[in-house]
């Protein structure tokens, strides 16, 4: 009988200590969350340099032999834009090389700024570096070998010290009425205030004049809102 009493009463402590066991374990909080991480910064994450220098069989047809500018003065500036979709993105913009950290700067506050970029590639992309095709799909360009229209001077571009912005909202006007891209119409108003439409004072405008660029859209004639120059 002894035997057997011994026999329960260890029973009835080892069910013990596993009734034990299972209330501590069900009486231990969860462990906490993983905490939450910074989205990466949205800045210096490109594998190459910001500012590379570039050839004449990098700018394509946009520079051709009498340009006013050697290719040996113009960079490759990489920068980063959000997007309309919301995302970072990176882009590339050939500039003149004592404008390329300016560039640099000008960009970092418009992506902190938040203002939407459609797109932005070298002007090249487009067939023979074709201005209208250009900004008629809204794209932000800087360098390309050209003169003003009808006046058989260079433009601005074709020295790599000036960039056109979101150039579909932002469109050209001149006084007799005429505008570019051809497929601009709907932004000849410039009340709206669509993302991405640009108006005087506006931040990102700013972020330009305030660095002592000029903004077309401060002309009295034409009307250039797409355009910033130094």
């Amino acid at each position: 009988m002894a035997s057997a009493l011994s026999s329960v009463g260890a029973w009835r402590i080892a069910a013990l200590a596993v009734t034990s066991v299972v209330l501590a374990q069900c009486s231990t909080p969860p462990p906490p969350p993983p905490a939450a991480t910074s989205p990466p910064s949205v800045t210096g994450t490109s594998p190459t340099p910001a500012i590379q220098p570039v050839s004449t069989a990098d700018l394509g047809p946009s520079w051709h032999p009498g340009c006013p500018i050697d290719p040996h003065d113009l960079r490759r500036v990489d920068v980063d834009y959000l997007g309309f979709d919301g995302s970072t993105h990176r882009g590339a913009l050939i500039v003149n090389e004592e404008l390329a950290p300016d560039v640099v700067a000008i960009f970092d506050q418009l992506l902190h700024l938040r203002y939407p970029i459609a797109k932005i590639r070298t002007v090249d992309t487009y067939p023979n570096a074709d201005d209208e095709l250009s900004m008629e799909d809204n794209n932000t360009s800087a360098f390309n070998c050209r003169d003003i229209p009808g006046t058989g001077r260079w433009s601005q571009h074709a020295y790599g010290g000036a960039i056109d912005l979101n150039p579909l909202l932002n469109p050209y006007l001149d006084r007799a009425g005429a505008f570019q891209p051809d497929n601009a119409a709907p932004y000849l108003d410039r009340n709206r205030s669509d993302p991405g439409v640009l108006h005087t004072e506006d931040a990102a405008v700013r972020a330009f004049t305030d660095r002592g660029w000029r903004w077309g859209g401060d002309w009295r004639t034409p009307k250039d809102y797409q355009h910033f120059e130094r």
